[in-house]
């Protein structure tokens, strides 16, 4: 079965990367990212699973870690986003959870990289934020940044569990960078649900922070 995932690796990250490439993105308050890589401040990206697509291109070759299933699509997945220039913690928060986010954490803590998470998968429920992100960023002393993407068009996959979204061809893409901001190193788990349901709560809040609008200045990210 590995064999297959090697074989189709190159022909997705083929058609990944061309299809990301006619997709016109817009970042906002990216000033705020630039800011803290800067300053050297470790950032844990928090993003939903059906908005990954446009992301994987638009931050290539970062090293940023992703924390990837362990599970077979996983395995896919984590093959495409290596060959992308992203490096890997592998587990979620299901199984062998805390095994990935200790691997999460060596790697920011040796490599001084940037971090991000699907908050709600792998597995779902959709856009229900899970506690592992809170954990690492409280361990690691990371900025939280949430992250939402606004597509102009689209096609949503309705029969999977997150209603996995693919921008098509020559769409314009926003992405949307929230306040960073960085929680006590010595959270309980109860602040953890409750620090789970305020990131859920400012995500949701970059979604409705200003309507789209496919006038506005776009640039091809190449």
């Amino acid at each position: 079965m590995r064999n297959i995932y090697v074989k189709m690796t190159p022909l997705l990250t083929f058609f990944a990367v061309g299809w990301s490439m006619s997709i016109r993105y817009k970042r906002i308050n990216f000033q705020r990212i630039q800011e803290l890589r800067r300053g050297k401040k470790p950032i844990a990206f928090a993003i939903y699973h059906n908005e990954l697509f446009p992301l994987c291109y638009l931050h290539r070759n970062e090293g940023i870690i992703a924390v990837v299933s362990a599970s077979r699509d996983g395995e896919i997945l984590a093959r495409v986003l290596h060959s992308m220039g992203f490096n890997l913690a592998r587990g979620s928060s299901s199984r062998q959870g805390m095994k990935a986010m200790l691997a999460a954490m060596r790697q920011m803590h040796t490599t001084g990289r940037d971090a991000v998470l699907t908050v709600d998968g792998p597995r779902g429920p959709r856009h229900e934020v899970k506690p592992g992100i809170i954990y690492l960023a409280s361990r690691i002393g990371a900025h939280i940044v949430p992250v939402r993407v606004r597509m102009s068009t689209r096609h949503e996959f309705s029969g999977s569990w997150d209603r996995f979204k693919l921008p098509w061809l020559w769409s314009v893409c926003e992405v949307v960078y929230g306040r960073p901001y960085k929680l006590s190193p010595k959270i309980g788990s109860s602040e953890i649900t409750r620090e789970s349901l305020k990131l859920k709560h400012k995500l949701g809040l970059l979604s409705e922070e200003r309507i789209f609008s496919a006038s506005a200045t776009t640039s091809n990210i190449l």
